[in-house]
């Protein structure tokens, strides 16, 4: 038996509560994993909310990252011991997750933690950061320096926009955060923002198929009218890297910053992201992410109370990352 946040359906309402469940309940895989951290990202607040319609089948235990040591493992690259991380793969949404004392999943969907991060930072990464890192290794891919100018990144504030942020600040770039939270300022000026601008200069569309060419680059975690509106500031040949929705799913825009512009918009999905690239994504995360402040992001939760940080989340409230010490 294991401990585990439970979610279940009932008159239409998702409930949940902390429960004792046989770990032959667990579903199949060839790697079990004694989970010791998880994280709290948007669609995890989505899913305990019961919105989305992310979640088909109750009882469901819920967490779609989760890190930890390898109990048991049938799988020729993974042995008792190894210290894992999981994140994606629909773990937490179609398959149980890490809002528990023990996983199974896949080995092949597990990367060994990389020296120079253990479970609690891997989890203060997290989708968000993970997310990040592959934003950052898309726009190196199509030719960002720090010598082509400043790169933004909306929605600084939260979990995604925190960990660009100081990734990008440390590889040496100018970049320019985007947040509605003025008592974040502080806060992303150590991590290394070097200029802060309100979200409402972007978030509505001048009107113009084109605006004044801003950034070299872009890191947009918002969508909707934020992201047709940086498309239009974008300097020629730059790209923006399309990230999340919190600001709406539609996207109205003209083509002319592509044809007259030459510019990207480069989708990064980390969810079926494939394994080699995971792995090297990891690395560069122990390697370009500073340690000392990814440690000022973090905030902790744990079973009994992360359920209370979902209308958070979901408001954009919450500032960074929520590990959730299991």
């Amino acid at each position: 038996m294991f401990k585990a946040l439970v979610l279940e359906e009932k008159d239409g309402k998702v409930i949940s509560s902390i429960r004792q469940v046989d770990e032959a309940k667990l579903p199949e895989g060839d790697v079990t994993v004694a989970v010791s951290h998880s994280t709290l990202n948007y669609k995890d607040g989505l899913i305990l909310l019961g919105q989305g319609r992310l979640v088909r089948q109750y009882p469901h235990i819920p967490g779609v990252d989760f890190a930890g040591t390898v109990l048991e493992s049938a799988h020729e690259g993974f042995k008792p011991g190894d210290a894992v991380v999981l994140t994606g793969w629909r773990v937490g949404e179609a398959r149980w997750g890490g809002y528990a004392e023990k996983a199974r999943a896949k080995g092949d969907w597990l990367v060994k933690i990389p020296a120079g991060l253990d479970a609690r930072r891997a989890m203060a990464i997290g989708t968000a950061g993970f997310t990040a890192m592959l934003a950052v290794m898309a726009l190196e891919e199509h030719g960002l320096t720090p010598a082509k100018g400043p790169v933004l990144v909306t929605g600084a504030a939260g979990g995604l926009g925190s960990v660009a942020t100081a990734i990008l600040a440390k590889l040496g770039y100018k970049t320019v955060c985007s947040t509605g939270r003025a008592e974040t300022h502080d806060y992303l000026k150590g991590l290394g923002a070097a200029e802060i601008i309100s979200r409402e200069t972007i978030a509505k569309p001048s009107g113009k198929p084109l605006d004044s060419e801003a950034w070299a680059g872009v890191i947009d975690s918002v969508g909707g009218a934020t992201l047709a509106t940086v498309l239009s500031q974008v300097m020629y040949h730059g790209s923006v890297a399309s990230c999340g929705l919190a600001g709406g799913a539609k996207l109205e825009t003209t083509v002319v910053p592509f044809l007259l512009r030459g510019v990207n918009i480069l989708g990064i999905d980390s969810v079926m992201c494939p394994i080699e690239r995971r792995r090297v994504a990891w690395s560069r995360l122990a390697k370009d992410l500073p340690v000392e402040k990814l440690e000022s992001t973090i905030q902790t939760a744990t079973l009994e109370n992360i359920a209370g940080f979902a209308p958070e989340i979901l408001a954009g409230k919450v500032r960074g990352r929520v590990v959730v010490e299991i």
